[in-house]
């Protein structure tokens, strides 16, 4: 790669992809939604260039951008976040952006489009771990237009003589994690002397550093197959309550977490491992960072933003 489009590119996953992608001195057109509060997020650098443009207008990217390039990432998503599945007519219009920036890939020239798919196009699983051809069941407006966008995706690449390929991420955490997530709002309560409240947390879950995450995006689109499903996780599993205490020493391992003060949610997901063989053997990506080190990473940069926020109130 040479010179490549990231849709999303202030997401956590966008913002570590670009990091990689700059160290190996490609040029990164990052596209924004217009008057983002986020753009604090990317560096300065004189190879990322900005492109502030809404989803719904994705047509108009070839022209904003103006120069030939080889990849696209499309890894922005509307109406993400806690009330994601309470609209289904909302999240289908994803399916009309991911098409459309695909034929904008296409207008720019590029060989290659990658989607940023999700484990929940799988649906509710009890499998030691979940593959690229695992049975796909999604159970909610979000998990079925992912999965409705990239099979059109496939679909339209084709149409376009577009090489494809679609990454379902599965669980990761790190610095830019939405606020609402386990680790993001545990982490953040233990810092700031907050008690906790989680389930008997028995589950066996996959983590995966938002750093790795990057470096996964950035190999899939150096070496990844056509057509490809590719499952981006640690390909690790371990007991939630591991993490849980994992997250409490990276901060102040006197604290007591309060482990079983909440209930299963209901249809909640007991195992949850990616697969990612087929991801290794293609790309050769392995996950660099293990919970522990990925997780005080994570507790660091959340004091500085604290710290931050203090100072300028």
């Amino acid at each position: 790669m040479k010179r490549i489009v990231v849709t999303g590119a202030t997401s956590m996953i966008g913002a570590a992809l670009i990091e990689v992608c700059l160290a190996h001195g490609i040029e990164v057109y990052a596209v924004v939604r217009v008057g983002s509060g986020k753009l604090w997020r990317l560096p300065c650098h004189e190879k990322l260039h900005v492109v502030p443009c809404e989803l719904a207008d994705m047509e108009c990217l070839p022209g904003l951008i103006g120069q030939e390039c080889d990849t696209f990432y499309h890894i922005a998503w509307g109406h993400t976040g806690a009330a994601r599945n309470q609209s289904v007519r909302l999240q289908s219009d994803n399916i009309g952006y991911t098409l459309d920036a695909a034929e904008a890939a296409k207008e720019l020239g590029c060989r290659r489009f990658i989607g940023a798919g999700s484990q929940a196009e799988y649906g509710v699983l009890d499998l030691t771990a979940i593959g690229p051809d695992a049975p796909e069941n999604p159970r909610t407006p979000y998990g079925i237009s992912k999965l409705a966008a990239g099979k059109l995706a496939f679909a339209c690449a084709k149409e376009l003589g577009l090489e494809c390929i679609w990454p379902r991420i599965f669980s990761v955490y790190g610095i830019y994690d939405k606020e609402s997530s386990m680790i993001s709002e545990g982490l953040r309560k233990m810092l700031n002397g907050e008690a906790t409240e989680f389930t008997k947390a028995e589950q066996r879950w996959d983590y995966l550093y938002s750093r790795d995450a990057g470096n996964a995006f950035y190999l899939i689109g150096e070496k990844g197959r056509d057509q490809a499903v590719y499952c981006v996780g640690s390909g690790r599993a371990r007991r939630l309550s591991e993490y849980i205490y994992a997250m409490r020493d990276a901060v102040d391992p006197g604290i007591i977490p309060g482990i079983g003060r909440r209930k299963y949610p209901e249809g909640a997901v007991m195992n949850l491992c990616a697969d990612i063989r087929t991801l290794t053997e293609d790309t050769g990506f392995m996950p660099e960072y293990s919970f522990e080190k990925g997780i005080r990473e994570t507790a660091e940069w959340l004091r500085r933003i604290s710290s931050c926020k203090r100072k300028y109130q």
